[in-house]
This record gives C-alpha cells, structure tokens and sequence, in this order.
C-alpha cells in the first residue's frame, strides 16, 4: 500500500466517524455530553489541517477535512444553539 492510499483510508474513516454523532446531533438536538471548547478546538483545528492540505496540494487531506469541517462545525452549532 503506498502512501497516497494508505492517506486516503486514514482520511475516509476519520470522517466517517463524525457521521454518526452529527446525525444524531441533528435528529434528536440533544448536545448536552458534548463539550464546547472540544468542538470548537477541534473545529479550528481541521479548518487548518484543510489548509495545510491545500498548501500541500494533498485531495485526500483536502477532501477529508473538508468535509469533517462540515461535520464538525454543524454538532458546534448545535451545541451553542441547544447547549
């Protein structure tokens, strides 16, 4: 496996991991067990990894955090709209 595809995998299941938890965030707005200063870190933290990825001319990394950005930042806005 090289190192591009071994990227992407890594890439796929991290943002899959997300899925759930934003589904359910969305469903039910129940974001009490969630912690703020986590999502919001964790938010800003991936919007720089998106551009590290886009310095770095990397899809996979661009892709990726594009899309977990996404995520992230929707369970965060739920978070401080419904605590």
């Amino acid at each position: 496996m090289n190192a591009h595809w071994l990227g992407s995998l890594a890439a796929t299941l991290t943002t899959i991991s997300f899925v759930p938890q934003a589904i359910r965030a969305i469903r039910t707005r129940e974001t009490r067990g969630i912690s703020t200063w986590m999502y919001a870190l964790f938010t800003i933290g991936i919007a720089c990894w998106f551009g590290y990825g886009i310095l770095l001319g990397s899809w996979p990394m661009i892709v990726s955090n594009a899309i977990t950005f996404a995520l992230a930042a929707t369970i965060l806005a739920l978070k401080l709209r419904y605590g």
